[in-house]
């Protein structure tokens, strides 16, 4: 089987202490593919390897389709990145594999301190994650004293450390609300543009860290409209951390989960969907009967860096899942005193959830998400 090879990949840095950002250079592995023979080996393999380590596999649902397939048919999940770390908490396994980004398995291993996690690789990370590094964002919540910090799933242990609550894409709404209404001023971070949403919806004075998500941020209004003339009857999902006016086209604006929903839901046969494309296999599944089309990340007012695929959730693949299980290598570390901090930010979230009734978990009822996602809902 060959060597994986690596590719550069450009991603927005802010420059907090300047008001600036700037183009910064990570890198990605392009990750081996295996024939059609190599690829029945390594599913039988690591189910194998699954049962014999009392090890679950949860997978996020932008990662490759056979591992979202191998996640369910082994008795774990596929879901966002709080799901997967709620499921793989209750889960009786004492190994969690984590396929998706480094953000992810270090929020399982805060969840599950004592359950050894392993990921596919480790040097899979996130441009949102990347671009809030956790020295720069203290100096920056240290700047500003008086401000309540709300930290994004998107980032890394430490800066979860740092923050009063964490917040999903579907529960961040309310939460800033409340703090709104109990007249607290919000520092936010990572990502700008689902800050500046909820800002939008809200009215709270809120401060915004100048992250963005490689992959969201190059959905374009420009392409969209046009795409839009070319498929006039399609609705058009699309997840808030996009743009402003890629949001204000949208059908219905929501988590992935919720976007699932509405393409299951929703009477519209055609769909056009500006998130990661990892998530088609999943809404495929939902709705067989329906067309889906990515929106689009090329043409006059774009450059398709990402081509609505995060490079990093793309090094996720069958060779590295099984060789992560066999070796036991890749594991997730969270220094215990960081892991306690942060567990504060994601309880006071969890809490909250709980004492409004609200459900955390997706559902398969489109109404029930909608009432948790208000705010980002139809649009």
């Amino acid at each position: 089987m060959q060597m994986e090879a690596t590719k550069v990949v450009e991603f927005e840095r802010p420059q907090m202490d300047s008001g600036t950002s700037c183009v910064a250079n990570a890198w990605a592995k392009v990750p081996v593919i295996p024939s059609a023979t190599e690829k029945e080996a390594l599913k039988q393999r690591i189910k194998q390897l699954l049962r014999e380590q009392n090890a679950v596999l949860v997978a996020h649902y932008y990662v490759d389709a056979d591992i979202q397939d191998l996640a369910e048919e082994t008795g774990g999940c596929v879901s966002d990145s709080l799901e997967m770390a709620r499921f793989g908490r209750d889960h009786e396994a004492k190994t969690l594999v984590v396929a998706g980004v480094r953000f992810m398995g270090e929020t399982a291993k805060i969840l599950s301190p004592e359950k050894r996690i392993l990921m596919p690789d480790l040097d899979a990370t996130c441009s949102l994650d990347l671009g809030c590094p956790a020295d720069e964002f203290a100096a920056f919540c240290d700047e500003h004293p008086d401000r309540t910090v709300v930290v994004y799933a998107n980032t890394s242990a430490a800066v979860k450390a740092r923050a009063d609550w964490m917040v999903t894409s579907s529960i961040g709404l309310d939460i800033v609300a409340d703090l709104h209404a109990q007249g607290k001023k919000i520092l936010w971070a990572p990502d700008k543009h689902l800050g500046a949403y909820i800002q939008k919806q809200t009215g709270a004075d809120m401060l915004l860290w100048q992250g963005s998500c490689l992959v969201h941020d190059e959905f374009k209004s420009v392409e969209l409209e046009t795409l839009k003339e070319e498929y006039p009857n399609a609705k058009v999902l699309v997840h808030p951390e996009s743009p402003a006016s890629v949001v204000a086209l949208a059908d219905v604006v929501g988590s992935t989960t919720q976007m699932i929903n509405a393409a299951k839901e929703m009477d519209a046969k055609e769909f056009i969907v500006a998130t990661d494309n990892g998530i088609l296999h999943k809404m495929q599944m939902a709705a067989p009967d329906k067309h889906f089309i990515v929106a689009p990340t090329a043409g006059n007012s774009a450059t398709c860096k990402s081509c609505a695929h995060c490079p990093w959730m793309a090094m996720n693949g069958l060779v590295n899942l099984a060789q992560v299980l066999e070796t036991g290598a890749n594991e997730i570390h969270v220094d215990s005193e960081v892991g306690k901090k942060a567990t504060v930010c994601i309880d006071r979230m969890l809490d909250f959830a709980a004492k409004k009734k609200a459900n955390v978990r997706p559902s398969a009822d489109l109404a029930k998400e909608q009432k948790l996602f208000s705010g980002i809902g139809p649009a």
